[in-house]
């Protein structure tokens, strides 16, 4: 399995994140929103590198021309309610993907909140058989999340080829989602934080991102 982790390259999404993580620069909802949806098309635009490609031939007022386009039918998942701006930055570049969303989310189990659970109770998304699955989820932290979504997501179809893509993940999150997937699947990161606190939040990291987006829930 493949983990791509875009800190340790020289790229302008670095300034995105360098950005996301300043408390200063969280002040504005949309400008954190905007800027998750960036790095959503960035990796987007990485990861359509690794497609299958066939060659069509387009007409142009003067002529013909034979261009390489994607082949793969993608299908492109995410995990609520984080994952909606980085989903949207996905839609950008894949705009004739298919769409699939999954609530699934963290529950403490202890009164010390220093433990935490998964709960998945809604999916709506058409079959993965035989498509590029694609699912985007900012935050990968115990990777319970994750896990849960793609339990869900592959009981509507076995797809081609499956890539998992975050924001910010920590080494233990990517260890998790690896034993759920399938050996030719891809884990991109824009960053891989060293871990978590005692809450299991990521550290550093950049908070709860769900709420930097859309406020803080109950």
């Amino acid at each position: 399995m493949k983990v791509i982790n875009f800190s340790e390259q020289n790229s302008v999404i670095n300034q995105y994140m360098a950005e996301l993580r300043d408390k200063n620069y969280q002040r504005n909802r949309l400008l954190f929103r905007h800027n998750v949806g960036r790095i959503g098309e960035m990796m987007a635009y990485e990861l359509s590198k690794t497609l299958d490609y066939k060659v069509k031939t387009v007409t142009t007022p003067l002529g013909t021309i034979d261009v390489s386009l994607p082949k793969d039918e993608l299908l492109v998942a995410t995990v609520l309610r984080a994952g909606l701006p980085f989903h949207e930055g996905f839609l950008h570049v894949f705009d004739k993907a298919e769409n699939g969303f999954v609530s699934a989310y963290r529950m403490y189990t202890n009164r010390e909140h220093t433990e935490v659970g998964v709960h998945t109770e809604y999916m709506a998304s058409p079959s993965a058989k035989g498509k590029t699955l694609v699912i985007v989820d900012p935050m990968l932290a115990t990777g319970g999340s994750m896990a849960a979504s793609i339990e869900a997501l592959l009981k509507t179809g076995k797809p081609k080829r499956i890539h998992v893509c975050c924001v910010i993940a920590t080494p233990e999150g990517v260890e998790v989602v690896r034993h759920a997937l399938p050996e030719d699947a891809t884990i991109w990161c824009a960053a891989i934080d060293p871990g978590m606190n005692e809450h299991k939040y990521i550290v550093p990291g950049f908070g709860d991102c769900g709420d930097l987006c859309y406020g803080e829930k109950l």
